[in-house]
């Protein structure tokens, strides 16, 4: 398995639309496993494709306390939702920011599955709201789009900074295979 490269806030690729993959094959299988490996390695509960510039509907999620119960969904889309309550998010592409986004508190969810079979999921509390956040990167969403204008400048601005900083370090890491 391969840790991949996470696209950070403000890239552009973040903002693309994915695609719906249209054959579950040992392809997508592999970059699923890549995904979450990539998740686990950066102490993340959830990861979208488009966050490693491949833009096909994937995502991933653990939100167990032991890291053990991964979840993977493929061209997933929401079918109920209900309730709407505020709760801390942070991302994976917004390194180190935090902020307050409603979402809904319960969600019925369908999608492929790691054998390509379709299935139906109700979620509730910290899984609906991973499931939501990382959906919306399917569909070029952050959450810092839920924030204000201002606090969004002062976002791009202390992680570009950071990433000025980085720079300085220069790490090797592989890049996403093309599916």
């Amino acid at each position: 398995m391969t840790n991949l490269v996470i696209l950070e806030y403000p890239d552009p690729r973040l903002r693309q639309t994915a695609e719906a993959v249209r054959v579950v094959d040992d392809a997508v299988r592999r970059f699923a496993d890549d995904l979450l490996q990539t998740m686990y390695a950066c102490k993340g509960v959830g990861l979208a494709a488009t966050q490693v510039d491949v833009h096909k509907r994937i995502l991933v999620v653990d939100v167990s306390e032991e890291r053990n119960q991964p979840l993977l969904l493929i061209n997933p889309e929401i079918l109920s939702a209900e309730g709407l309550a505020p709760a801390e998010e942070g991302c994976l592409s917004v390194p180190g920011i935090y902020d307050k986004v409603k979402r809904a508190e319960r969600i019925r969810v369908r999608a492929l599955g790691r054998d390509g079979a379709a299935f139906e999921l109700d979620a509730d509390g910290l899984l609906a709201i991973c499931i939501q956040h990382e959906m919306d990167h399917l569909d070029g969403k952050l959450f810092v789009d839920y924030l204000s204008e201002l606090k969004r400048q002062l976002i791009r601005k202390r992680l570009q900074k950071e990433r000025k900083q980085r720079s300085s370090v220069s790490e090797t890491r592989a890049t996403a295979p093309a599916l």
